[in-house]
């Protein structure tokens, strides 16, 4: 590696404890604009979404009791990294300055000549039990808080934790790494004069939608643990604020904590459901099984779009469909007041939505998005002879062009887009097995995933549908339909989720 003239800069950013919102704005802008990226094991996975295609992604993580790479060695790759005139970021869970070894690593750049900036994270020892509805101070109950490693280096002679006065301190106590040492520290504390009534808890995976919360007495806590299986990482607090968690606790008490949920849908399109769903507290997968593959560059889209203005009727089968409607339109130089002189149907509310966001006001919306109520819909526009324009895509059912054709209309149909499948994840999909829900938002997505998951298909899972011709090919496709939504779009398919999770006892 030949030295660059002038060293890159290495950034130290924490990424926060787990769930993908608590990261910085600077973090996330730092990860969108590196050139390597240096990561550990618990980051949330959602943080290098933002990374350029280019970027150097390397994992540098260590299990506990393990380094599948040594800490030294990590070091060198920021130096070498940024010698040669790249832009670093050393990505580390939580706040690197917080039991992250963040400060060996400022120390090593500072030594080896190199910039580097520093990027506080939220640290776990305040936003999980945050999350777990505990408090760390409190004006009644404590007035201090200290934080303690329970995983010292291992290379020291003794231990540089005064046990004694920590039994003594006059707050809440929170211990990092202390699961697997808990029934020693326990011990420990209590036989130096910690109160073995006094509350504590241990929250497991805080912040994450899988978080759990053990809350016990503080002597009665390592048996509660061990029952509950909790494993790393996790957070221990001790102190009387781990009592108002009766009260204050929040995270479980959204309706789909607990739920693990597929969202199938094309990942242009999945990350808004995405993100209602886990806004709801569900756990989501995100398992697309389509991609939209544009089909703007054909003669059939270039002579509708030249023709825009002679047409009385304009149909639009799906919010797709309206986006890239439009984007032909923009492309030959138009804009909605292209279709000023027509009639314009959307199959359904979603679709509306998408040309209201473009300017249009569609004129005929059937409350079902299905192509059947679209025909219903048009029974009272005047069709005979007149040109009419159907934008869909490529695989579309002919139920609306075929109805408006026996009305006597001059039909062009459009295919702006096609559906093809996705290569799976082969981590989404064994997440997508132990999952509460699959939700499908069309024919397409349940026929794609099928196909591309085989005989991995969760059947245990309840199966979500967003309408009757997606529940009719999960059927084709040998899947039982447990909830089909009433209203045929996304939202639809979110309160038809909520009312039956509602009547359903979450397990484990």
């Amino acid at each position: 590696m030949t030295p660059a003239a002038r060293p890159g800069v290495v950034y130290l950013v924490g990424a926060g404890p787990g769930d993908p919102g608590l990261m910085t704005v600077r973090g996330a802008e730092l990860v969108a604009s590196a050139d390597v990226i240096l990561h550990d094991r618990l980051i949330p996975a959602e943080a290098l979404r933002g990374a350029r295609e280019d970027a150097e992604l390397a994992y540098v993580g260590k299990r506990p009791g393990e380094a599948e790479i040594e800490q030294p060695d990590i070091e060198r790759l920021m130096v070498e990294h940024a010698r040669a005139g790249r832009s670093v970021v050393r990505l580390k869970g939580g706040d690197p300055f917080v039991f992250g070894r963040g400060a060996e690593e400022a120390e090593g750049l500072a030594e080896a000549g190199i910039p580097f900036e520093v990027v506080p994270g939220v640290t776990a020892g305040v936003a999980a039990p945050a999350y777990a509805g505990i408090p760390v101070t409190h004006r009644d109950d404590a007035s201090a808080v200290a934080f303690v490693t329970g995983h010292e280096d291992p290379s020291k002679d003794g231990s540089a934790i005064d046990w004694d006065s920590l039994a003594r301190f006059p707050g809440t106590l929170v211990l990092y790494m202390g699961v697997r040492r808990l029934g020693e520290i326990v011990a420990r504390l209590i036989a130096a004069g910690r109160r073995a009534e006094e509350p504590a808890a241990v929250v497991e995976r805080g912040t994450t939608p899988v978080q759990r919360t053990v809350h016990a007495s503080l002597a009665e806590l390592p048996d509660a643990v061990a029952r509950a299986k909790v494993k790393p990482p996790a957070i221990v607090l001790v102190g009387a604020v781990a009592a108002r968690r009766e009260t204050i606790a929040w995270l479980e008490r959204r309706p789909l904590f607990g739920r693990r949920v597929v969202v199938t849908r094309a990942r242009a399109q999945a990350s808004g459901l995405a993100a209602t769903l886990a806004a709801l507290g569900a756990d989501v997968v995100e398992l697309p099984a389509i991609r939209i593959e544009p089909r703007l560059d054909t003669p059939q889209v270039r002579d509708a779009v030249g023709a825009i203005h002679s047409y009385s009727l304009i149909c639009v089968t799906s919010p797709n469909g309206a986006c890239l409607l439009f984007q032909a339109l923009a492309e030959a130089g138009l804009d909605a007041r292209a279709l000023a002189n027509a009639t314009v149907a959307a199959i359904g509310p979603g679709t509306a939505a998408a040309l209201a966001n473009r300017g249009i006001r569609a004129d005929v919306v059937p409350e079902r998005s299905v192509g059947e109520a679209l025909v219903e819909s048009l029974a009272a526009v005047d069709v005979m002879d007149r040109p009419a324009l159907v934008a869909r895509a490529a695989e579309a059912r002919d139920v609306l062009p075929e109805a408006l054709r026996d009305r006597g209309a001059k039909v062009d149909v459009v295919a702006l887009y096609e559906t093809v499948a996705e290569q799976p994840d082969p981590v989404a999909v064994e997440a997508a097995q132990s999952s509460d829900y699959v939700t499908f938002t069309s024919s397409s997505t349940v026929r794609n995933f099928v196909a591309a998951v085989g005989d991995r298909v969760p059947h245990d899972a309840r199966i979500v549908s967003i309408g009757p011709v997606t529940s009719q090919a999960a059927r084709e496709a040998g899947l039982e339909v447990a909830v089909e939504a009433e209203r045929h779009d996304p939202d639809g398919l979110v309160d038809a989720l909520l009312q039956d999770a509602a009547t359903r006892t979450v397990v484990g």
